[in-house]
């Protein structure tokens, strides 16, 4: 017998109050356990067109909405009384009759027709006219009666009415897609007229509430210009669970242990139901390095969890490094992965979860005492020094110190002879000899003075432990999966080549290139790391809405490019959601946008948000008062995010935009986007090559992108007049 659970079972259970999710969860146990327990006291849904739909009592007002056929039993929803009834009676399961994937598909003849009126245009800066949300409505015959008309009042002089014109045709958005294709991408047959009559984005978004996901997905890609890829479609007789496409909403529960782990974690339902897409490079062979990336929200770090589980598996006693670029980072990757393998102790023992930092001085500290690192800090004072002590140059400090960071140190480059010949990859101004030999005796000035106090950079902890891997000839892992890859450095790239690069499936990336915000873009081919042929775009959001998705994509071109030419197409991405469009709005002082934002606060308390589904973000430190003062104005408490990525659940979470990155709320405001704020005009001032102002810009786009699409369900931007220019951007229609 098969126990299995819908995916909207999740969704449901996690909007009831927690006496009656702990009931549910009871419930739901004990038809795992016995599905035929007489206790259960099973009610068969008369009026549902699917006959196969029960009721299971919860207590007096919750009722669980149970699945049951020969040989399977499936837990679907839950709710109180006559929404779970009625969630029911909208609904059938069945087999599509071209994929032959199961669906939980939705009965046409009980949505009724929405008519969307046309849209003002908005003055600029200002939010998208709301689109009525597709919902579920009661067939027109049982809509209540129209109340008593009432007197109407005088009426008065008719105006002269303008000349009528003829309505332009609309032609549909599928109009030249055939039945058949249609059906192969998934579309059930009851909703092939409606698809057909799709005119605009508009319809179908609110088609798409309506449809299963392969369908969906595969109209957008149709609608954006795309050309989607047929789904599996399975021979007769094959398993309808077994699909793929049924895999990412009907999860097949084999234990307890994998119950009670799908029960206790409902917000994180990603970790179990994967897309068919992420499911292939989860399990894919690959003969050299492989990158996934993705826009933010399409499971690329879900990608990551899964496939340092499955290299685990990969092997007797099989060593995996899964990493990133910071600790914050790896302690959320170390939170999702024990819940990943939760019961599977000996499988997690396996699997190293650190950032690159420690995984390099942790080598280095094998053979011999752990590395004295020198501060950011004292690198600049010892750059300043031995800038001022040399001859005459007209080197502001700022390109000095760049220069030292992103040329000399990060390439470790110990002699004239290297600094004098090497191309300067991803430096813009051009130096002729005589000033790089001015630059290198200051470069060497504060190498020997690192040397006499004992200290190190970590790009010199870097090289030491690549130079142990290699000459060693054993390395410390057998397969390393690596999140957030697009700010990954060179020295960081360099050991993680000499780690596994040589070997089938050694090194597996997750990143997005629109989400680079710290490193400067170098040759990964260059470094022996080639991903070229095994590069792969995921193109599903799970955790941002239709409207906010859209709106951050505004940010970025449609396209990106890395130094080796691989392009990111950032096209066709689908969101498997709609929520409220984005509020962009500029004041015209602080005073009127703390108002401004503390009523926003108070409205989604009002609604139901917790503080700590709540995250505000600004710039720089500088805003930070800003942040925290629209907070209190709302009578909420407000946390300083610290960078470890702990959020307090009982306060709105406050912080930078570069601690966005790992994080997810189901609102965020992005505040104080002024001009001269944001792109930051401390940062542009402090450029030492001013020839990199084009990426220095480039890279505050993608901050402004990182932070709005942290949000979930709601978005609000604001700024002081004029404001940012990146808000003209966001706002563009």
């Amino acid at each position: 017998m098969q126990f299995l659970i819908n995916d909207k079972f999740q969704d449901s259970l996690g909007k009831l109050n927690g006496d009656e999710q702990k009931a549910t969860k009871v419930t739901v146990v004990d038809i795992q356990m016995n599905p035929e327990n007489p206790g259960l006291k099973y009610h068969r849904l008369d009026k549902a067109k699917d006959k196969n739909f029960w009721v299971v009592r919860v207590n007096s007002d919750v009722r669980l909405i149970v699945h049951r056929m020969k040989g399977s039993t499936m837990v679907c929803y839950v709710d109180h009384h006559d929404a779970a009834y009625a969630w029911a009676e909208r609904r059938k399961l069945e087999t599509h009759p071209k994929t032959g994937a199961a669906q939980m598909v939705e009965i046409r003849e009980t949505v009724r027709e929405i008519t969307v009126p046309p849209a003002a245009q908005p003055p600029a800066l200002t939010p998208e006219v709301a689109e009525p949300a597709a919902v579920d409505q009661p067939a027109p015959e049982a809509a209540a009666k129209p109340a008593p008309a009432t007197k109407p009042a005088a009426k008065p002089a008719p105006a002269a009415k303008p000349a009528a014109r003829k309505p332009l045709p609309v032609k549909p958005l599928f109009g030249d897609v055939s039945d058949e294709d249609l059906l192969s991408y998934g579309v059930p047959e009851d909703w092939l007229l409606d698809v057909r009559l799709a005119s605009d984005e508009h319809a179908l978004e609110v088609l798409a509430e309506h449809l299963p996901a392969e369908a969906a997905e595969a109209l957008w890609e149709l609608a954006t210009g795309g050309t989607p890829a047929i789904p599996v479609h399975a021979s007769k007789g094959e398993d309808p669970f077994a699909h793929p496409d049924a895999q990412r909403r009907f999860l097949l529960v084999n234990t307890a242990e994998e119950l009670q782990r799908a029960l206790d974690y409902p917000w994180e339902k990603w970790t179990v139901f994967l897309h068919p897409d992420q499911r292939e490079l989860v399990g894919r062979q690959f003969n050299g390095p492989a990158r996934v990336s993705g826009s933010a929200g399409t499971g690329k770090t879900v990608v990551a969890l899964h496939r340092a589980g499955h290299m685990a598996r990969a092997g007797d006693g099989a060593r995996v490094l899964l990493t990133t670029f910071n600790e914050p980072l790896a302690a959320a990757l170390r939170i999702k992965l024990d819940r990943l393998l939760e019961g599977e102790d000996d499988l997690r023992a396996r699997i190293t979860v650190e950032p690159m930092d420690q995984v390099a001085l942790a080598i280095v500290s094998e053979v011999g005492s752990a590395p004295q690192i020198a501060s950011p800090a004292l690198i600049r004072e010892l750059i300043a020094r031995a800038s001022a002590e040399g001859d005459e140059h007209r080197f502001s400090e700022q390109l000095v110190e760049s220069e030292w960071t992103e040329v000399v140190d990060d390439w470790q480059l110990d002699s004239w002879a290297d600094y004098q010949t090497v191309p300067r990859l991803g430096r813009k101004t051009r130096l002729g000899e005589k000033q790089r030999e001015l630059l290198w005796a200051i470069f060497e000035r504060v190498a020997a003075r690192l040397a006499e106090q004992g200290l190190k950079t970590m790009p010199q902890v870097y090289a030491q432990a690549t130079e142990l891997v290699r000459t060693v000839g054993s390395a410390p892992f057998d397969y390393v999966v690596v999140d957030e890859a697009q700010d990954i450095s060179v020295p960081q790239l360099r050991l993680l080549a000499a780690i596994a690069g040589d070997r089938p499936d050694g090194l597996f990336f997750a990143g997005d290139l629109g989400q680079r915000i710290f490193r400067t873009p170098f040759s990964w081919k260059g470094l022996g790391v080639d991903v070229r042929g095994r590069s792969k775009t995921l193109r599903v959001n799970y955790r941002t809405s239709h409207e906010i998705r859209r709106y951050a994509d505004r940010l970025l071109p449609p396209a990106l490019s890395d130094v080796d030419g691989i392009a990111e197409e950032r096209g066709g991405t689908v969101s498997v959601f709609s929520g409220a469009p984005p509020l962009i709005e500029l004041v015209d002082s602080d005073e009127a946008e703390c108002a401004r934002v503390a009523a926003w606060l108070k409205d989604l308390s009002a609604e139901g948000l917790a503080p700590g589904e709540i995250g505000v973000f600004v710039r720089s430190d500088d805003e930070m008062e800003r942040a925290r003062a629209a907070v209190h104005a709302a009578g909420l408490d407000a946390a300083d995010l610290d960078g470890t990525n702990d959020t307090d659940a009982g306060a709105v979470a406050v912080g930078i935009m570069e601690l966005a990155k790992g994080l997810e709320f189901r609102a965020v405001a992005v505040i104080a986007c002024d001009d001269e704020v944001l792109p930051s005009q401390k940062r542009i001032e402090e450029i030492g090559d001013y020839a990199d102002l084009g990426d220095v810009w480039e890279t505050e786009r993608q901050l402004l992108y990182v932070a709005c699409t942290r949000a979930r369900d709601h978005l609000l931007v604001t700024g002081v007049a004029p404001g940012s220019t990146f808000l003209e951007d966001i706002a563009a229609r």
